[in-house]
């Protein structure tokens, strides 16, 4: 499945793995069954993927780093091809907490693509966002490294100038805007200012109710698809 706009990525790093990660991916897919036109990520720790993948059919699985090495010699990296064997469809490469060297992303970019693993590649200022553009990623995660977990988003000019600085460079790159994300009312504030996904850790993990935060926050993305559609009619 292809990443479309708009969508929603759940990313629960490692707080939450086993029974409890596989019930919110349930429910994920569920919502993914029920709103076909959106797609819906959900990251994984790598022993959960295979689990995940096996027991969601909508859900788009995606791995949480991916080393760009050949099947052989690599103790302790993360070959790409089984996090393909264990059903990962996209990967998140360059994030604040495993950040690459450029020699690193584009080789493990190059070994995504061979395999047709989808990239959302990190960038944490306008001018690296300019630059990972022109490698080409399916998604650029525009998220500065110092608001992530904060419960702070990104300013509306932020958002709005790496919108328009990734598009120029190449229309055909999704962006992703997250940084704070901690409520409904922020996924939808975020992809009315033209992001073309959102998506969310803490605001979802440290939940009273993860599953109903869950599910208000892709019902914000859906809100902000139909408001759209009403007004192409």
């Amino acid at each position: 499945m292809n990443i479309q706009r708009p969508f929603f990525c759940f990313n629960p790093k490692s707080y939450f793995y086993g029974e409890k990660l596989l019930k919110l991916a349930q429910k994920a897919d569920e919502l993914a069954k029920k709103m076909p036109h959106l797609s819906i990520l959900m990251t994984a720790p790598y022993a959960d993927l295979s689990t995940i993948a096996t027991h969601t059919k909508q859900l788009i699985v995606t791995a949480q780093h991916m080393d760009g090495i050949q099947p052989g010699r690599g103790m302790g990296a993360v070959l790409p091809e089984s996090l393909y064997y264990a059903g990962a469809r996209a990967v998140f490469l360059n994030h604040a907490e495993h950040p690459l060297t450029l020699s690193e992303l584009v080789q493990a970019m190059r070994r995504s693509k061979e395999l047709g693993i989808q990239t959302i590649v990190c960038a944490d200022s306008l001018e690296e966002a300019r630059s990972i553009a022109l490698l080409k990623p399916n998604v650029l995660l525009c998220e500065p490294t110092a608001l992530i977990g904060t419960g702070q988003t990104s300013e509306d000019t932020y958002i709005q100038k790496t919108n328009e600085a990734i598009k120029k460079i190449d229309p055909e790159i999704l962006v992703l805007q997250a940084a704070g994300v901690s409520s409904a009312k922020d996924v939808y504030r975020i992809l009315q200012l033209g992001a073309d996904g959102t998506g969310c850790t803490s605001g979802i993990t440290e939940a009273d109710d993860p599953e109903k935060t869950l599910e208000q926050m892709v019902h914000a993305v859906n809100q902000v698809y139909q408001e759209k559609l009403e007004v192409k009619k």
